[in-house]
């Protein structure tokens, strides 16, 4: 699985086992870390900081803005009514469908196995629930988790509701 010439590099990516990744067309942003098995198509983009866990698959038309995590098998997509065929039961070619794109804002986070269906948005600082199905946007720091995702809290509340961490191991 290589890394293709027309991939643009930011300075300090990390590609741990760039033997075992698939990466080509694509841009990634400076200081972002890349796991074992991660595919990322053409025209899809990593920003600045990222983490991308492994075995996880990025396609075509997907953004990642700054400071994202996504975790362990994410699967994201980019066309709503897939088709192996034409009507006339040819196979389909590039020219056949279009792209969806999908948007993922600033720090947001996405739990390992999460599926992110084509054309939504994940908000800024949004967390996306391990295992869960996004088939709508996303609001800004929304938690969300299930099949098919709902909204089950707010980031900076459960985050305000942490207790403070003790520094005085006395």
């Amino acid at each position: 699985m290589p890394i293709g010439s027309d991939v643009a590099l930011g300075k300090d990516v990390r590609i741990y086992q760039p033997e075992l990744v698939n990466l080509y067309g694509c841009t990634i942003a400076a200081e972002t870390k890349i796991g074992a098995f991660v595919e990322i198509q053409k025209n899809a983009s990593v920003g600045a900081r990222c983490k991308i866990s492994s075995h996880t698959f990025i396609c075509e038309g997907v953004t990642i803005e700054d400071e994202v995590f996504v975790g362990h098998g994410v699967m994201f997509t980019n066309d709503l009514y897939p088709r192996a065929v034409n009507d006339d039961g040819t196979l389909q070619t590039e020219t056949d469908w279009t792209v969806v794109s999908t948007r993922v804002k600033r720090r947001a986070s996405i739990g390992s196995n999460a599926t992110i269906m084509a054309g939504v948005t994940i908000g800024e600082a949004a967390l996306v629930g391990a295992g869960a199905v996004v088939t709508a946007d996303v609001a800004d720091y929304a938690i969300v988790a299930g099949v098919p995702a709902r909204v089950i809290g707010d980031v900076r509340k459960r985050l305000s509701q942490l207790p403070k961490a003790r520094l005085d191991y006395a």
